[in-house]
């Protein structure tokens, strides 16, 4: 099921079967936070995803979904400019209405990597998002061996990000990718040469990505060396973790969120139920010990092997500006 479902669209899960009422949350029950790197920000230890609020066929369960968390205190929610032909973002746009901007930190991803498309996706989401400025704002799948020139060339995408800082636009800027470690310390790199520091970095996280082209063992203490937040995602690796057998949906979150140098978890909830499973664990959640941790890591270590079950990273299923290439040069969805 998780496999069709990702097919759908670059980024797809399987649906939630977590049934609604099964994690009762007291009405004062607050999300613990942490501290978003450098940014003077304290945050949601998990965020809420934005793709996954794009599949319910009810869009008021998804508006549910923001409102009930930001009353809870998990404040951190995320999106893409491209998420489910844009209405993740509208629908996220229609939660934050009636004052709840105010509780939220909300995040967007652009896939332009040109100047003006990043310019002109940033003001579709901006216009979706129903605000006049998002606070993190995230150069979207850095995959490519070469992004990371083509996004700090002279009308590359930086150019947008900072003049978007600037006018009051956007706060922070940040960049994700799920295929290799190796481009992610790259686009370090990049920056360093440019004198630009980056105040996220997202990347997988997961009981797999121990064992197999570790972002973890990787990316993360040279991000935390930059002092830049790293934003854990794919917790569950789509679905696919939870399909392989590996580990339950709890272990997972519990594993990614209890890394150190992690800020906060994004994690979908595309029902009330799963939704209600995540922030239960926002607000109760304890540190895997060491030793749970090594025993987890042991267990899944089969189902590491090649990268089978982490195909965001092994395949171009998950790659939204492969699958559509002319999202990196224009704002046409």
């Amino acid at each position: 099921m998780a496999a069709k479902a990702a097919e759908k669209q670059a980024g797809g899960a399987p649906a939630g079967n977590v049934p609604k009422g099964k994690y009762k949350i007291p009405s004062d029950a607050k999300a613990q936070t942490r501290e978003l790197g450098r940014t003077g920000v304290r945050v949601s230890i998990l965020g809420v995803g934005g793709y996954h609020l794009g599949l319910p066929q009810d869009e008021q369960e998804s508006i549910r979904i923001v409102r009930r968390a930001l009353d809870h205190g998990m404040n951190f929610l995320d999106n893409s400019w491209d998420y489910n032909g844009g209405k993740s973002e509208e629908r996220m746009g229609k939660a934050l209405r009636d004052g709840y901007r105010k509780k939220a930190f909300l995040m967007t991803k652009l896939d332009g990597h040109t100047a003006q498309s990043a310019r002109e996706q940033l003001e579709q989401s901006l216009r979706r998002l129903q605000t006049d400025m998002i606070d993190l704002v995230q150069i979207h799948e850095v995959i490519r061996d070469d992004d990371p020139e083509q996004c700090f060339a002279p009308g590359g995408a930086i150019e947008a990000y900072v003049e978007a800082r600037k006018a009051g636009k956007l706060r922070f800027i940040g960049f994700t990718g799920h295929k290799d470690p190796r481009i992610h310390r790259h686009m370090f790199e990049v920056a360093k040469q440019h004198g630009f520091h980056f105040d996220t970095v997202q990347m997988p996280i997961n009981v797999l990505d121990a064992h197999y082209r570790s972002f973890e063992k990787e990316v993360l203490p040279v991000a935390v060396q930059e002092g830049t937040a790293v934003l854990g995602m794919k917790s569950m690796g789509a679905g696919l973790i939870l399909e392989s057998g590996a580990a339950s949906a709890l272990d997972c979150l519990r594993y990614a969120m209890s890394v150190p140098g992690v800020s906060l978890t994004i994690t979908g909830c595309d029902s009330e139920g799963v939704f209600e499973q995540a922030l239960w664990l926002a607000t109760t959640f304890k540190l895997m010990g060491e030793q749970e941790q090594k025993e987890l890591l042991a267990r899944t270590a089969p189902q590491a092997r090649d990268g089978k079950w982490e195909k965001f990273k092994t395949t171009h299923q998950f790659d939204g500006t492969i699958q559509n290439q002319h999202w990196l040069t224009s704002a046409r969805l």
